[in-house]
């Protein structure tokens, strides 16, 4: 596929990357020529320096020929200029945008059509990152929560903790332990090296544990790998921007909320959008005003300012002061591989986009793609498609599935029924199959494993 990326920045550079590494043929397109050079050293793709958005600058970029255009410079309005220039001028089959202002996004219906602003698909990164800190905060214990089928199922990380119930025993003891309960452990991770897991796997203290279930019984597991059964009730959010205070809307319904912001005309605004949250005045990083808020007895500290640095200062100090979790907006990836303990749940804004936009470029029906351990691993929902004799997966049994090695399934859904992963389930045509990839080298296998070729016969 040929494919142009707009803006060589975190989200640009590690999508190419990314992309590169699955035989498409890509095109970087950004302002700042050294940048490029750094990318081409280390990735085999073409490089066009110029404006984004003008036509001479997509033309050189292979707009006319190209099967799609991802816009995620750090502007908004160059993003969507340059989907209608694409439109207008080159008839780019595909546009996609990262659009962050709610300005726009709260008027979308009305603004992004082919005869208004013609992008196709829309990635908001606020939105997303506020849906996962959400998913975090609604599953105590877990270090990732995420969505599939449209919320009917989710896979969801653990840490094992010390006391948990499953500790020293097998997998298949977790049955016993839960009977009323079904789930899947689709991978394991013991130091960083992964584990494919099977009956007989011995569940050890530290273990990063990737799970799968049916939404409604997902607390329940992790009760049984972590020990924690107590529900989080108090959030202290540090920065009221756009992410921060949409965040806070999103929990102050059901938990107590409480935001710091820095800004005196921010908190002013803060306080007139947000009904239930109490808005302070002042900085996260002093301590003084951590205790006074009684930081000690926080379930969920959440730094995120747009200032890394800030982030991670804040939730050391939040951490050692007493809070109970602490969940931290990192975008520099360096940074993000060398904080400590005392951070518990780094957010990558940028592998979260990635995960999204990976949704709309793969090859095949895929639902859903999810980033996993800083882009180590995915999580893929693809629809199954066509008959026994199109395809290589309906009709068949999933122990009669050759899957690569690294890759497990760890659910069907089937309308609005969630099927935990087991041998004897047959796959149907139009189910949702949720996939644990270990080895990202192997998801070209995987996609065309899900193509319907009418040439195949069994």
């Amino acid at each position: 596929m040929k494919i142009i990326i707009l803006g060589a920045g975190q989200v640009g550079g590690s999508l190419a990357e990314r992309l590169t590494d699955e035989n498409n043929d890509i095109t970087v397109v950004d302002k700042d020529a050294d940048v490029l050079r750094n990318l081409q050293d280390h990735l085999d793709i073409n490089t066009v320096a110029g404006d984004s958005a003008h036509p001479e600058t997509l033309r050189q970029a292979g707009a006319d020929e190209a099967d799609m255009l991802i816009a995620v410079t750090n502007s908004d309005e160059i993003n969507m200029m340059a989907c209608q220039v694409a439109h207008s001028l080159f008839n780019t089959p595909t546009k996609i945008s990262r659009i962050r202002s709610q300005n726009y996004l709260s008027h979308k219906a009305d603004l992004f059509l082919d005869d208004h602003i013609p992008v196709d698909v829309i990635i908001g990164p606020e939105e997303l990152i506020t849906r996962n800190i959400g998913q975090l905060i609604a599953h105590p214990g877990s270090l990732q929560a995420l969505d599939f089928a449209n919320q009917r199922a989710q896979l969801v990380a653990v840490r094992v903790q010390p006391g948990a119930p499953i500790v020293g025993q097998a997998l298949k003891e977790i049955r016993a332990h839960m009977p009323k309960v079904d789930a899947r452990v689709a991978a394991i991770y013991r130091q960083d090296t992964p584990i494919i897991p099977v009956g007989t796997t011995i569940i050890e203290e530290g273990d990063e544990v990737f799970f799968i279930a049916a939404t409604a019984d997902i607390q329940a597991v992790v009760a049984e790998l972590t020990a924690v059964h107590d529900r989080y009730n108090r959030i202290l959010i540090a920065g009221g921007g756009n992410i921060g205070s949409t965040l806070a809307e999103s929990l102050e319904a059901r938990y107590n909320v409480k935001i710091i912001e820095k800004s005196h005309s921010r908190c002013k605004l803060l306080s007139e959008r947000l009904r239930e949250t109490i808005v302070l005045e002042g900085s996260a990083s002093d301590p003084q005003l951590l205790s006074e808020e009684g930081i000690e007895s926080i379930d969920v500290f959440c730094a995120l300012t747009d200032n890394d640095e800030s982030n991670i200062m804040m939730s050391m100090l939040a951490k050692r002061l007493g809070a109970r979790k602490v969940i931290t907006l990192i975008s520099n990836s360096t940074y993000a591989d060398l904080i400590g303990d005392e951070i518990d749940i780094p957010i990558s804004p940028q592998q979260i986009t990635i995960g999204s936009l990976l949704a709309h470029i793969r090859r095949g029906d895929v639902s859903v793609v999810h980033s996993l351990r800083r882009g180590v691993a995915e999580a893929m929902e693809l629809i199954a498609h066509g008959d026994k004799k199109s395809s290589r997966v309906v009709g068949r049994r999933l122990d009669e599935i050759g899957l690569p090695h690294g890759v497990t399934i760890g659910a069907v859904v089937r309308g609005k029924e969630v099927f935990i992963a087991h041998d004897h389930i047959i796959i149907e045509p139009d189910d949702h199959v949720i996939l644990f990839v270990t080895d990202k080298t192997h998801i070209p296998k995987v996609e065309k494993l899900f193509a319907v070729e009418f040439g195949f016969f069994s």
